[in-house]
């Protein structure tokens, strides 16, 4: 410890931005005092604000100080760096870019629209990037669909979607096409929604698009209440995302957990254990085996008693920990209130 707090010190006399980056984790972990560890953030943020290039600093700090219930310190240290870079257009747009983002991480969308439009006017008046701009309008949609206003994110969605297509940004283009279907299908808007979705699986596409696509064409069936091509959808997303990467697979398969324990919130028993047969052959672990109990724990709520034995054999031999908890929550029986009249 005494080698990290020395070497910590040394970088910060130096003022050596990548060498704090690399002690952070070590030595921000080790203080154990609530006081120390702020007073510890604010000789770092002082440091950080000043580093030619401070924005992975800036996210590990932002993450601490939000663990310590002060967004509001965070934000500030992005607050000064864009002050310190506003007599540099590259620079500035750059660091409106990141106090927008962190608005937006910390859940902040009203301001992060407001940084938002700051960098929008910057981007047309003086930098006069094209692509820049229709990054900036579609960020700009995403944060007015949070707050609700989804007819408007809609409006900026089309306008960066015109852009990139004008400037043959295909993967961009494909991208603004799906936020443009989610926008439609969180309306009702399921044809308007399907037809943008079949543009994208059109075209060429790398994998993580194809994936997203099929995820909000699941949502469109399951907005017009057909499940089983809600499955099929996730399904396809699925099997791709096995080849993808961790976090894209892991998301596909939080986003079907979700699904599932949706339907059996309406009671559609039926229509889960139908369905689990051809998730469970995808896997040769013992996520086949989490499979087949769903269908059968769907089986036995839907009133099939002999389900029951069926469910707790193939729950032995899930060894998974996160997967037995999943069935555990869901094997619990409903609760239901009376106002006893």
């Amino acid at each position: 410890m005494a080698d990290v707090k020395a070497e910590w010190e040394k970088a910060l006399s130096e003022k050596n931005c990548e060498r704090l980056l690399e002690l952070f984790d070590d030595y921000i972990d080790s203080i154990e005092e609530e006081e120390e560890l702020r007073e510890e953030l604010g000789r770092l943020g002082e440091i950080a604000v000043e580093c030619e290039d401070p924005y992975d600093l800036l996210h590990e700090i932002g993450h601490v100080y939000a663990h310590l219930d002060d967004v509001e310190s965070a934000v500030e240290l992005y607050r000064k760096v864009v002050e310190r870079k506003k007599d540099d257009p590259e620079e500035y747009a750059t660091a409106l870019y990141y106090l927008a983002d962190a608005y937006e991480h910390f859940g902040m969308p009203e301001k992060a629209i407001e940084t938002y439009e700051k960098l929008l006017e910057h981007e047309e008046n003086v930098l006069k990037n094209d692509k820049e701009i229709a990054l900036t309008l579609a960020n700009l949609a995403v944060n007015h669909d949070e707050l609700g206003d989804t007819e408007k994110a809609i409006e900026l969605m089309e306008r960066a979607r015109e852009i990139f297509e004008r400037i043959n940004d295909e993967k961009n283009h494909l991208i603004s096409l799906l936020d443009l279907a989610h926008f439609h299908y969180e309306l009702g808007n399921y044809d308007a929604a399907e037809a943008l979705i079949g543009e994208v699986l059109r075209n060429p596409r790398d994998d993580e698009i194809e994936i997203n696509a099929k995820l909000v064409e699941a949502e469109i069936h399951a907005g017009r209440e057909d499940y089983d091509k809600a499955f099929r959808a996730i399904r396809d997303a699925l099997v791709k995302a096995i080849n993808v990467s961790d976090d894209v697979f892991g998301l596909v398969f939080d986003t079907l957990v979700d699904f599932i324990e949706g339907l059996f919130n309406e009671n559609a028993y039926e229509t889960v254990a139908e369905n689990m047969e051809a998730f469970a052959e995808l896997f040769e672990d013992d996520t086949a085996h989490f499979f087949r109990a769903i269908a059968e724990l769907a089986r036995w709520k839907a009133g099939d008693d002999e389900a029951k034995k069926r469910f707790d054999e193939l729950y032995a031999k899930v060894e998974n920990e996160e997967l037995r908890s999943i069935l555990d929550e869901w094997k619990k029986p409903k609760l239901s209130l009376s106002l006893g009249l």
